[in-house]
C-alpha cells in the first residue's frame, strides 16, 4: 500500500539553519496547495503546524521531512511529541527541475511528491537516550582524530629532535613516552634549540594525554546508555561498548527497520547477485546503508573470527564447501545482522 492511500495531504519539508520551508501537497492529484517558511524555534514549529492543519484534513496527513539528523532535528522532534505521522525523506530520485530552477519550497514540493510513490518509507531516528549517545559517539570520534594528529606530532617531533634528546625517548611505548615527555624541564635547557624542542614535546604530549583521558570519560559514559536500552548487546562476544553504540544509534528503535532484511541493507550486508557473462552465480555485498553501522559489523566479525569459537567453525566450514574466505566472512555478516536484529528487538521488548 503506498502513502498516497493513506493519508490525503503531505506537508514536505526543506529545513535550513534558521528557516523551514513547508508545502501543503494533495496525495490525489499531487498538486501544490499552499507553502510558507517559518522559523526554526519552538514558536515557529508551533506555527507550522497549525497553518498545516488550516490546509489539510486532520488525522489524515504526513510530514515528509528532509535532513531530520541536521536541520529537520527539530521539527521531527517537535511533531512527534504531538503524535504526527513524521517520515524521514532521504535519497530523492529526481532531480530538482528539468530546466534546472531550484528554490526551497521546490524542494518542499519534492519531498512531498516523490515520497507518495513510494510503499516503504523511514521514520526519523528517535532522540532521548538514543540521541544522547550519538552525541557521546560523535564527541569521541572528535577526540580520537584529534588524538592521532596530536600522537603523529609527537611521534615527528622526536625524530627531528636533537640526538640526545632522541635517544632518550626513542623505542618507548606510545604511554611511557607520554609520561617522560611531560616532565620535560624547558626552563632548564641552555641552547635555545633544546629549550624549544623540549617545550613542543610537553605541550604535544600533555595533549596526548588530556585527549586519552577525554575518550575514556565519554567511554564510560555510553556503558549506562547501552546498558538501558540493549542490556544483551554488551553480552555479545566482539561486542565493546564502542561498537554497542554505534549499532544502537543507527538502528534507534524497534519498528524503523520493518524485518532482518531491511536491517542488513541497512547495515551494508544485504547480498547482491554479482553473476556476469561466463561468472558462475555469485553475490557480494551492498555498498549502500549506514557506513558507521557497516564498519562495526565488520570490526565485531573480525573480532569473532579471531576469538570465538562457533564463528571459527562456522568459516571452516564454508571453505570446505568451496568458497574462499572472503565469501564465508560475507555470508557471517548477513547472518550476524539477522541475529543482531532479532536481539535488539527483543531486548527492547523486556527492557
Amino acid at each position: 500500500m503506498s502513502l498516497a492511500e493513506l493519508v490525503d495531504h503531505v506537508i514536505g519539508v526543506d529545513p535550513d539553519r534558521d528557516r523551514i520551508t513547508a508545502a501543503v501537497v494533495c496525495a490525489r492529484t499531487q498538486g501544490e496547495i499552499a507553502s510558507k517558511s517559518f522559523a526554526t524555534t519552538a514558536r515557529g514549529y508551533g506555527q507550522a503546524m497549525r497553518w498545516a492543519k488550516d490546509h489539510t484534513t486532520d488525522g489524515r496527513r504526513a510530514w515528509s521531512i528532509e535532513s531530520t539528523g541536521s536541520y529537520g532535528a527539530g521539527l521531527a522532534s517537535a511533531l512527534a511529541t504531538r503524535g504526527e505521522f513524521v517520515i524521514e525523506f532521504d535519497h530523492p530520485a529526481t532531480r530538482p527541475s528539468k530546466d534546472g530552477a531550484k528554490s526551497d519550497s521546490l524542494d518542499a514540493v519534492r519531498a512531498a511528491r516523490e515520497i507518495l510513490g513510494r510503499k516503504t518509507w523511514a521514520t526519523p531516528r528517535s532522540r532521548g537516550a538514543r540521541e544522547g549517545l550519538r552525541t557521546l559517539v560523535t564527541a569521541r570520534d572528535s577526540a580520537k582524530l584529534a588524538r592521532v594528529a596530536a600522537i603523529n606530532v609527537l611521534k615527528a617531533l622526536v625524530v627531528t629532535a636533537p640526538i640526545d634528546l632522541r635517544e632518550e625517548l626513542r623505542g618507548r611505548p606510545l604511554m611511557d613516552l607520554v609520561g617522560r615527555c611531560q616532565r620535560l624541564r624547558p626552563d632548564t635547557a641552555i641552547d635555545p634549540e633544546h629549550a624549544a624542542t623540549k617545550l613542543s614535546l610537553r605541550s604535544t604530549a600533555n595533549r596526548v594525554r588530556h585527549l586519552t583521558d577525554e575518550c575514556r570519560e565519554l567511554e564510560l559514559a555510553m556503558i549506562p546508555l547501552v546498558r538501558a536500552m540493549a542490556p544483551a548487546l554488551l553480552d555479545e562476544p566482539g561486542i565493546g561498548v564502542l561498537m554497542a553504540a554505534q549499532i544502537l544509534v543507527s538502528w534507534s528503535h524497534p519498528g524503523r527497520c520493518r524485518d532482518e532484511a531491511a536491517f542488513a541493507r541497512l547495515g551494508g550486508v544485504a547480498p547482491l547477485e554479482a553473476t556476469s557473462g561466463q561468472t558462475q552465480t555469485r553475490h557480494r555485498l551492498s555498498r549502500g546503508g549506514d557506513r558507521q553501522l557497516n564498519r562495526a559489523l565488520h570490526t565485531v566479525i573480525l573480532a569473532r573470527a579471531k576469538h570465538h569459537q562457533p564463528t571459527k567453525e562456522y568459516i571452516a566450514r564454508r571453505i570446505t564447501e568451496g568458497k574462499t574466505k572472503r565469501e564465508a566472512m560475507r555470508c557471517l555478516k548477513r547472518y550476524y545482522a539477522r541475529h543482531l536484529f532479532r536481539l535488539l528487538e527483543a531486548a527492547t521488548m523486556t527492557a
